[in-house]
């Protein structure tokens, strides 16, 4: 198998040893279960049977255009093969593995992979620890391939229930707000979310949307600042930050009504608005692309209505300014502070 430039390394990684005949796919498809899902070339033709666990809009969308079903997290059954595509978060990667051990059935096999250097080595040695047995590892493409045979017997059950609820959503010491590993700032205050919720004003009224909301921080300022809003939506790519922004935003101010949308704001969203907030990603791996944000910024401009208002904090150096400009009438920098940049730009 090659891997093209923009090809997908960990995946490829992952398919080596059933393409080395190291490993057989199951005679059953629907006994495979697949966390951290991406579709990508090399998967066989029966992963369209398989149950594929992904949270991430975008993979998500990519999976079933790749004919594959993506299905809400699997309780209570078991599979004879596990494959695993953890996130590069530690708490996070550890409470998906502990997933995977528990779907797995006795005689089975999970096999996950991860880049070299996003805590490869550490998922060798976390999965070596959680099942109790020796793992056979590989590598290529910059990425480590991790294989264990399931004995449930071997398997460290204290491990398994500490993996679990290092996992699970708790309430911020530092925000006040329910969070969870994985997910953006979740272990502190991210600075560009709190120098916009700090910068905006108390006059946006109608129909509010939220860009890009994580756990809920700027909708919560939102509601609190501005009384003129009648209805707020919340956008968000991550089904696990969603989850936490409706436990968060839910009740804060029963008289508006509030929606919770999985969606991925680059590709455009249905509805038009009278102010939009947002605080854009700005990478999805460990280099920035300002892209995302650029997708965000035209997004935002074609659901405003005519004089609605975009309200954005960006980092100073990503280059937003001509996208900016040539989407909106009217842009004005608001605030500069601890490297970042809150702009409000009006639609024409």
């Amino acid at each position: 198998m090659t891997l093209s430039a923009a090809g997908d390394a960990a995946l490829a990684t992952l398919l080596l040893p059933f393409a080395s005949g190291t490993l057989a796919w199951p005679d059953d498809p629907r006994r495979v279960l697949f966390l951290g899902a991406r579709a990508g070339p090399g998967l066989p033709a029966s992963a369209g049977e398989w149950s594929c666990e992904q949270g991430f809009r975008p993979d998500a969308d990519a999976l079933l255009a790749h004919g594959m079903q993506v299905v809400p997290p699997v309780r209570g059954s078991a599979f004879a093969l596990v494959l695993v595509l953890p996130p590069r978060q530690r708490e996070a990667s550890r409470g998906l593995l502990a997933h995977a051990v528990e779907r797995c059935e006795a005689g089975g096999c999970i096999v996950a992979a991860q880049r070299n250097d996003e805590g490869a080595r550490s998922l060798q040695d976390d999965l070596r620890r959680l099942g109790g047995g020796e793992v056979q590892a590989d590598s290529k493409h910059h990425c480590r391939v991790v294989c264990l045979p399931h004995d449930p017997a071997r398997v460290d059950q204290a491990l398994l229930a500490d993996w679990i609820a290092g996992d699970a959503p708790r309430t911020s010491e530092v925000t006040g707000l329910l969070t969870r590993p994985g997910v953006f700032s979740w272990d502190r205050v991210d600075r560009g979310s709190a120098l916009l919720a700090d910068a905006l004003p108390d006059d946006l009224s109608g129909r509010v949307a939220d860009f890009g909301a994580g756990i809920g921080v700027l909708s919560l300022a939102l509601l609190q600042r501005n009384p003129g809003i009648a209805s707020l939506d919340l956008y968000e790519a991550q089904a696990r930050a969603l989850e936490l922004a409706r436990a968060n935003v839910d009740g804060c101010d029963p008289d508006i009504p509030v929606g919770y949308h999985w969606h991925d704001v680059a590709r455009g969203v249905p509805s038009r608005y009278d102010a939009i907030v947002c605080n854009p990603p700005f990478h999805l791996g460990r280099d920035p692309d300002p892209a995302i944000g650029i997708a965000f910024i035209h997004a935002a401009a074609a659901a405003l209505v005519p004089g609605g208002r975009l309200w954005l904090v960006a980092n100073r150096r990503l280059p937003y300014e001509a996208a900016l400009g040539a989407a909106f009438a009217q842009v004005r920098e608001v605030r500069v502070a601890d490297g970042f940049k809150v702009v409000e730009a009006v639609r024409a």
